[in-house]
């Protein structure tokens, strides 16, 4: 099994945007280290108190003078405020600066009415799914130099390493992103650290879907991987007080308040105690939105998930008060999957 990470740069109680990207710089370097596969990073808008990963497209060119081999890329950025040549545009220089390690992970999504203003995007398009897969497609034929000598883009270039170009990969929480996907033979990745409910029925849509890509960019067989929020300590009742953390922030989530207690005693003082350590077998149909452990039992966890949805990689997304903890978290998943480290 591969492990990945995608990381939202958060920012540090008392900190500022200057310490979270120190820190997701420091998870990058321990990641390529350890021997995950990928690192990437987020976009969010209108939450910079509380998250800082609001421009991958900057973040990652840091990152790709911080580290060496890992591959670097975007999960997501959000297709619904761009133009595709643009956001081809970006990630060609990205390659130029990480030759043939950059992933273009292409997915959509709305933030808060002022954000969406702000950034100039339609919140009600007529048809979104067939605007998100013209600009996904858009996005693959800029990047490749796949436009056909009679289209007006055919002499619009962008900059390029001159190795591997940029890997696309559609990223979605739903079957109709999944779809898209197929239709286009490109990679899928799967957030079910939002909506893991729809993860079987997701993958088997986009397998049901997929067909051989025409794009340059695509692929000949599918290709899943699987997006999951999880944190790992020594023992599965340390784990499990770690993830209050998670647990908090999805309460506040429903109640309408954006941010992470500031610490693991702020999480269970709003839960009300220490959540269960997440069970070493899940039951048929249980998917949990954020789940805990030692490094055997998130390792069995990890087994039991990607069966069910036929994948071979998991990538990690956690929501933790501390950063020792965040990377304590990272070093014991590698050792419990058996990574091997660079």
């Amino acid at each position: 099994m591969d492990l990945s990470v995608v990381d939202l740069s958060p920012v540090p109680d008392d900190g500022t945007a200057t310490d979270a990207y120190a820190n997701t710089i420091e998870l990058a370097q321990q990641a390529e280290r350890l021997g995950y596969s990928r690192f990437w990073v987020a976009e969010h808008h209108g939450m910079a108190d509380t998250i800082a990963g609001t421009t991958p497209e900057v973040l990652l060119g840091h990152l790709a003078a911080e580290t060496e081999s890992i591959r670097l890329g975007s999960g997501a950025v959000l297709l619904n405020h761009y133009s595709p040549f643009k956001v081809a545009e970006e990630f060609g220089a990205l390659d130029a600066l990480a030759p043939g390690r950059i992933d273009a992970g292409l997915g959509r999504a709305n933030g808060s009415p002022a954000a969406d203003q702000a950034l100039g995007t339609e919140r009600r398009v007529e048809n979104p799914d067939e605007d998100h897969a013209e600009k996904i497609e858009a996005v693959v034929n800029h990047l490749y130099d796949d436009y056909p000598a009679t289209h007006a883009y055919s002499d619009l270039h962008i900059p390029r390493s001159g190795e591997d170009e940029p890997r696309p990969w559609v990223l979605g929480s739903s079957p109709s992103s999944a779809t898209i996907a197929g239709e286009l033979g490109l990679p899928y990745c799967f957030a079910a650290f939002i909506r893991p409910q729809f993860a079987p029925d997701a993958f088997e849509t986009y397998r049901e879907h997929f067909q051989p890509s025409r794009l340059a960019g695509g692929i000949e067989d599918p290709q899943g991987m699987l997006a999951v929020n999880a944190v790992c300590a020594e023992t599965d009742d340390a784990a499990a007080r770690q993830r209050a953390v998670a647990e908090a922030s999805y309460k506040r989530m429903q109640r309408g308040v954006v941010g992470a207690p500031s610490s693991v005693e702020a999480a269970i003082d709003e839960l009300g105690g220490v959540p269960e350590p997440t069970p070493a077998t899940l039951d048929s149909g249980e998917w949990p939105r954020a789940m805990s452990g030692s490094p055997d039992t998130l390792a069995g966890l990890f087994e039991q998930l990607t069966e069910r949805v036929d994948v071979e990689e998991v990538m990690i997304q956690h929501v933790v008060a501390d950063h020792d903890d965040a990377l304590r978290s990272h070093e014991l998943l590698a050792e419990g999957v058996g990574l091997t480290p660079r």
